[in-house]
C-alpha cells in the first residue's frame, strides 16, 4: 500500500506481504495508526521495509502496532525471511517524524531508522533481533533494542533506554545519555556518550564497558581485557574489569569514584579526589594528584602510587609498597607481608 496524500490512516487488520514493502509513505502530513495490528513478510531474501518513508517528507507519525519478520540469530549470524527493515528511509532524512509504541522484530538489517540530523523521535518502542542497527533517531526515550548486529541504539539524546549489541557497534551510543543501560557481547563498547548521567555500560571484549567525556553517577563493567569505565571527567562513578584492563580510567579529574581490576590498575586518574581503587595483582590507585584517596594493590606493586599524595592511604597485600609518592602530605602506607 502507498500513502501518497496527507491525512490520517489506520489499519483494520493484519497485513502480510510476500515481497517488497508493506506500506510506503510518499506524502508529508501523514498519521498512520497501526491500530494494534501486525505488518509481516515472508520474503525469502529480504529487501522490503515494513514501512518505507520517501526521502525529504515531513510531519509524519506512526504508532501503535507491530512489524514482524522471520529473521533469527544463531552462531553470530542473522538470517531468515521477512523484512530488510522495520521502518526505514528511502532517500534523505525526513523531518518532524514520531514513532511511538511500535514493536519491530526479526528484520535482516535495521529496526527503526529515522536519522539524527532532523527532528526525529522514537518513544516507547521495542526492537528485537535485527542484523544491523536497532533504533537510529535524534531523540530516543523509554525504548529497548535487544540482539542487534551493530549499534542497538544510536541517538542524539537517549533517555530511559536499554540497548544490547552482538557485534562491533556500541550497545548504546548518544551525545547525551540519561538513565540508560548499554551492553555489547561482541567487540564493541557497552555504552558510549559525550555526556552520560546515571548510566550503566557492559562489554565483553577489549572495548570499555562505558565511555564518556563526562560521566556522572555511572557504572562500567568489562568482562574481557578492556577497561570498565573510561572518561575525561568522572563524578561518583564505578568501574570494574575482570581481566587486565583498568577498572576506572580518567584522563582529567575523578571525584568520589571507585575502580577495581582483577589484574590491571584499579583506578587511574590525572587528579583523583575522594577516590578509591583496588587491584588483585597490580596498582590499586594511580594518579598524578591524589587527595583523600585509598588504594589497595597486590603482588610487588604499590597500593597507591602518585606524584603528589595528600591525606591518602595505600595498602599492598603482597610484597610491594603500601604508598609510593614523590610528595606525600599526611599520608600512610602499609604492606601486609
Amino acid at each position: 500500500y502507498t500513502i501518497s496524500t496527507p491525512g490520517s490512516y489506520y489499519l483494520t487488520g493484519n497485513l502480510a506481504v510476500s515481497s517488497g514493502s508493506a506500506i510506503t509513505i510518499t506524502a508529508s502530513q501523514v498519521t498512520l495508526d497501526l491500530n494494534g495490528f501486525t505488518l509481516s513478510s515472508t520474503e525469502a531474501t529480504p529487501t522490503g521495509f515494513g514501512i518505507s518513508l520517501a526521502g525529504g517528507n515531513a510531519d509524519i507519525t506512526i504508532r501503535n502496532g507491530h512489524i514482524k519478520g522471520g529473521v533469527t540469530y544463531s552462531g553470530g549470524v542473522y538470517s531468515g525471511s521477512g523484512f530488510s527493515s522495520g521502518i526505514d528511509i528511502a532517500g534523505s532524512t525526513p523531518a518532524n517524524v514520531l514513532v511511538s509504541h511500535v514493536s519491530v522484530s526479526g528484520c535482516l538489517h535495521y529496526g527503526i531508522t529515522l536519522g539524527v540530523n532532523n527532528s526525529t523521535v522514537v518513544e516507547f518502542c521495542t526492537v528485537q533481533t535485527v542484523g544491523n542497527n536497532g533504533i537510529y533517531a535524534n531523540d530516543v526515550s523509554h525504548s529497548t533494542a535487544n540482539q542487534c548486529g551493530q549499534f542497538a541504539i544510536f541517538a542524539g539524546i537517549a533517555s530511559d533506554c536499554y540497548a544490547s549489541s552482538t557485534g562491533f557497534g556500541d550497545g548504546l551510543y548518544a551525545l547525551n545519555a540519561n538513565n540508560c543501560y548499554g551492553n555489547c557481547t561482541g567487540s564493541g563498547t557497552g555504552l558510549g556518550a559525550n555526556n552520560a548521567n546515571n548510566c550503566y555500560g557492559q562489554a565483553a571484549s577489549s572495548s570499555p564497558g562505558l565511555v564518556a567525556i563526562t560521566a556522572n553517577n555511572c557504572q562500567g563493567q568489562n568482562n574481557g581485557s578492556g577497561d570498565g569505565l573510561d572518561a575525561t571527567t568522572a563524578n561518583n562513578c564505578q568501574g570494574q574489569c575482570t581481566g587486565s584492563g583498568t577498572g576506572l580510567s580518567v584522563t582529567q579529574i575523578a571525584t568520589a569514584s571507585y575502580g577495581h581490576s582483577a589484574t590491571g590498575t584499579g583506578l587511574y586518574a590525572i587528579t583523583a579526589i575522594n577516590c578509591s581503587g583496588q587491584s588483585g595483582s597490580y596498582v590499586g590507585l594511580y594518579a598524578n594528584n591524589a587527595n583523600n584517596c585509598y588504594g589497595v594493590g597486590n603482588g610487588s606493586y604499590p597500593g597507591l602510587a602518585a606524584t603528589n599524595a595528600e591525606n591518602s592511604y595505600g595498602n599492598c597485600t603482597g610484597t610491594g609498597i603500601g604508598l609510593s609518592a614523590n610528595n606525600a602530605n599526611n599520608c600512610s602506607g602499609v604492606c601486609s607481608n
